[in-house]
């Protein structure tokens, strides 16, 4: 799968899963949008709640887990409190014992993302902390989910 373009927000229909945040009245910051802290938290929840909704990953027991080794964040709208958003997730890369992500958070309904982002996970052995690679189990709930 490519890789997208920072500079273009992607519509909706690029991403298979969707999760849904109600923004808070201290998200906003100073200038009246929700502050960029907040896109990162998007991300590593919304991909989180699918690991564990659609994975059964259980992230205190499990023998592997799956560590964050890069993200980044282009905004290409603002958003703000009482906004509800959508954070959409895709696979753009499955290594073998790493998973690229694309995401977009979305102002509920809206058709282009406001914010895009990447996010990598690195697959590891939880006693070791060092990379081990997807099995065939993870690699059928990847396609079943995002179609990777």
């Amino acid at each position: 799968m490519s890789e997208s373009n920072a500079a273009t927000p992607r519509e909706r229909s690029a991403y298979p899963r969707f999760t849904e945040y109600r923004t808070r009245w201290m998200d906003n910051d100073q200038f009246g949008h929700l502050n960029n802290v907040l896109y990162y938290s998007f991300f590593d929840s919304a991909v989180n709640a699918t690991l564990i909704e659609e994975f059964a990953f259980d992230p205190s027991a499990d023998p592997t887990v799956f560590y964050v080794v890069q993200t980044g964040c282009s905004f290409h709208a603002g958003v703000s409190y009482p906004a509800i958003v959508e954070v959409g997730v895709r696979v753009a890369r499955l290594g073998s014992s790493s998973v690229s992500y694309e995401i977009g958070v979305f102002e509920q309904g809206a058709e282009l993302a406001a914010a895009t982002g990447h996010f990598v996970h690195v697959h590891v052995d939880r006693a070791t902390e060092r990379p081990v690679p997807l099995d065939d189990a993870k690699r059928v709930a990847f396609a079943r989910v995002y179609g990777a």
